[in-house]
């Protein structure tokens, strides 16, 4: 059986997809009346597309306004299975996003910590401690210009 994520969307699902990237509390209502579908329908091709997985409707924060003062992206090289080490890292609460990669690191991470002393302990105890790791380097981000989540779908 195919897997439903990856099924082709029909014109009415990308439009939904669309408007909750715009507005992710946008009523079922309201996206019914964009897209010609009743409330009821709406809301069953939502709850579809999130059973899938093929989407997520969540509350992105600003993490400086939660107490988190520094964010960071890890590049890390290493040796080995980079698929074992990359599933390691994801199973630690301050590393938020995690990608396998080709070019000068072999994988990439995002931390939000409270302070560079928990930058610190991460780096030191959560990423350089795995025998795998080669080699780190740390771009802190001093500021967010720009990130959005509307980039549609093809």
């Amino acid at each position: 059986m195919a897997d439903p994520a990856s099924a082709p969307l029909d014109a009415t699902a990308k439009k939904i997809i669309e408007l909750l990237q715009t507005d992710g509390r946008s009523s079922y209502a309201s996206i019914g009346k964009a897209v010609g579908l009743s409330e009821a329908a709406v809301r069953n091709r939502v709850q579809k597309l999130s059973e899938s997985g093929l989407m997520q409707i969540v509350a992105v924060t600003d993490p400086l306004k939660l107490g988190f003062a520094r964010q960071a992206m890890i590049g890390i090289r290493c040796v080995g299975d980079t698929q074992a080490l990359a599933d390691r890292l994801a199973e630690h609460r301050e590393i938020d996003y995690v990608l396998l990669t080709a070019g000068s690191f072999d994988i990439l991470i995002e931390v939000v910590c409270e302070d560079d002393d928990h930058l610190l302990d991460i780096l030191n105890k959560k990423v350089r401690s795995n025998p795998e790791v080669v080699g780190t380097e740390t771009l802190v981000y001093l500021k967010l210009v720009k990130q959005q989540y509307n980039w549609g779908t093809r």
